[in-house]
């Protein structure tokens, strides 16, 4: 168990720091922020556009590999999440190269940078996500856990093993497995709304596979924790402790939006519509556990999935329809 008192001091070191944050236009991204700045940090964002550049912002081109490693110096965290969106459409070849190439090589060419600094960040927090584990039926997954087969466990290996620069030259690196965010801003969670909201919604094939969900609270929570706890560092699985079956969740929304859940979405028609993304992400099973957050002594907001999605789609138990 982490020590409260080094802690404390670690809190101390870091509190008038500064933090660079890599996809802040995303979804996690536009949360941290302002929840960063809430909490004292200064917070800067690495940005493509030249003109930003300067003035709260960092310059970075991952396509070409230019970063602006003068402006890098005196950070203390660098979180970073940018990357393609996995879910936007159907795996072409050249979708898959995007996806891989825009988090292998922007991960690398950061961590690289952060490496040559003569000061250098404390901590870098870097995404990553359950994907490493490929589907894995109802195995029980902690970080120790080899990689998975398929395309989203060879990018998830690789985009790990970009950071490895910044961990050679010094620096804590954490990598965060993410599992599905909740949040009704993005990701999973506003894709499948509109069909369940009609009345339309049900489980997605089988039903039987897991999912390694977590509240976008906690994700926030968790990228701050990992500032200031050292005892964090490689792989951590930002997960709620409570993984659920497809089914499960299913019957959950359901019952938070007050709708019926009776219509399932059979397989084939995934793999027809999505192809290799479908039994990649809609069909294979997760079972994640956030044993390392717990060990460092994190205490989620949000553990279940009820309350989570509950608090996701600010819907009390009273409230119907």
């Amino acid at each position: 168990m982490f020590d409260l008192a080094m802690g404390d001091e670690v809190e101390n070191r870091l509190e008038h720091k500064k933090v660079l944050v890599s996809g802040a236009s995303g979804m996690t991204g536009t949360a941290l922020i302002p929840f960063l700045k809430a909490r004292g940090r200064r917070v800067s964002v690495l940005t493509r556009d030249r003109a930003r550049a300067g003035d709260g912002a960092v310059f970075w081109d991952p396509e070409s590999g230019e970063i602006d490693k003068k402006n890098l110096e005196g950070f203390g965290a660098v979180v970073h999440l940018a990357g393609e969106n996995i879910a936007s459409g159907r795996w072409t070849e050249a979708r898959k190269k995007r996806i891989r190439d825009s988090r292998v090589n922007g991960t690398r060419l950061l961590a690289e940078a952060i490496a040559s600094l003569d000061r250098k960040p404390s901590v870098l927090v870097s995404a990553s996500a359950v994907g490493y584990y490929g589907n894995r039926n109802d195995d029980v997954l902690t970080e120790v856990e080899p990689p998975g087969k398929g395309f989203l466990a060879g990018v998830c290996r690789e985009w790990e093993a970009a950071t490895e620069p910044a961990e050679k030259g010094g620096v804590r690196v954490v990598r965060l497995r993410f599992g599905p965010v909740l949040s009704r801003a993005g990701g999973m969670l506003k894709k499948i709304l509109p069909p369940f909201r009609a009345g339309v919604g049900g489980r997605i094939g089988p039903g039987r596979q897991y999912i390694s969900w977590i509240a976008i609270d906690d994700v926030l929570g968790i990228i701050d924790y990992c500032f200031t706890h050292e005892d964090l560092k490689g792989a951590v699985n930002a997960v709620a402790p409570n993984a659920v079956t497809n089914a499960e969740f299913t019957r959950g929304l359901g019952k938070v939006l007050s709708r019926p859940t009776i219509f399932p979405v059979p397989a084939s028609g995934l793999r027809l519509l999505y192809g290799e993304m479908a039994d990649e992400m809609l069909l294979a099973s997760v079972r994640a556990v956030p044993k390392r957050l717990e060990t460092a002594g994190y205490r989620f907001q949000l553990s279940e999935l009820e309350p989570a999605l509950r608090h996701a789609l600010d819907r009390s138990p009273e409230r119907k329809g």
